[in-house]
């Protein structure tokens, strides 16, 4: 057995990375079944012969959580299919301005609640509100329109002077971007954002919507939207299976200097 971290590292690391490899190099394809457990057992027997079921359910565990495989209950262990949808921050206005469509047209978008309520702290706090701030709140669930299986929660967060007592109190999907209604009712134009990005592990709630397994991650972006002259037009969240995903970012060089990095504790 060969291994990426040699003859020292754990069983039940050795193991995974043989598996890993096995995927990586096409003898066990997207949605192919994984051997039975007495089968790698045997397998990886002949060269640890001393290797143990929960070692190489340890080996397993890994790899799910890589998110290159998934357990079906009763069924088996199977190779995931390795579908990742393209997700494009800098460059989805300019698409939406061209199109006037929703960007996102692949998914089916499910309006779960709008209405007027408080910001949670972790949104106050990335855009810097008052504490007691209420906002209108579009929150969301995007589902593949193919498989059905949830993609995307998100949500957005809209000043009460703009999106107070209009549409966007309804729970109904918009017939265009919304940032383009927030730019009809405000009577200003999207020039300046910041996106903050974090990976983490996901909430109860959160995994028991994606419909996620144990041990996965999501990707968390926060993205602050603000005019010319500063005034805060929207803020937006999503959270993403980490393994179903890829983000693309595309934009020009700036020839000015940036400022330096600052050490946070986020």
């Amino acid at each position: 057995m060969t291994d990426e971290l040699g003859a020292k590292a754990p069983k039940y690391q050795r193991i995974a990375d043989e598996l890993r490899r096995d995927i990586r190099e096409g003898v066990y394809r997207p949605g192919d079944r994984l051997p039975a457990e007495t089968t790698l057992l045997d397998r990886f027997r002949s060269q640890l012969p001393s290797l143990s079921l929960p070692t190489l359910r340890q080996a397993i565990a890994l790899l799910r959580a890589e998110g290159l495989i998934e357990s079906r209950q009763g069924v088996g262990t199977f190779v995931k299919e390795n579908r990742r949808l393209q997700r494009r921050s800098r460059s989805r206005y300019g698409r939406a301005r061209d199109d006037k469509k929703l960007l996102t047209s692949h998914l089916n978008h499910e309006i779960t609640f709008a209405g007027i309520g408080p910001v949670p702290p972790y949104i106050i706090e990335a855009a810097g509100l008052d504490q007691t701030t209420e906002m209108v709140i579009r929150r969301r669930t995007l589902r593949d329109r193919e498989t059905g299986k949830p993609e995307e929660l998100g949500a957005s967060y809209l000043p009460m002077e703009y999106a107070g007592g209009t549409f966007l109190e309804e729970p109904t999907v918009v017939p265009k971007a919304l940032f383009l209604c927030m730019e009809d009712l405000s009577g200003k134009r999207y020039a300046h954002a910041r996106d903050q990005w974090l990976v983490r592990v996901p909430s109860v709630v959160e995994s028991d919507l994606l419909d996620l397994g144990t041990g996965s991650q999501v990707i968390h972006v926060i993205h602050v939207a603000r005019a010319d002259d500063g005034t805060l037009l929207e803020i937006s969240e999503s959270v993403w299976p980490a393994d179903r995903i890829v983000v693309i970012d595309e934009y020009p060089i700036t020839q000015q200097a940036e400022p330096p990095d600052v050490p946070s504790d986020i």
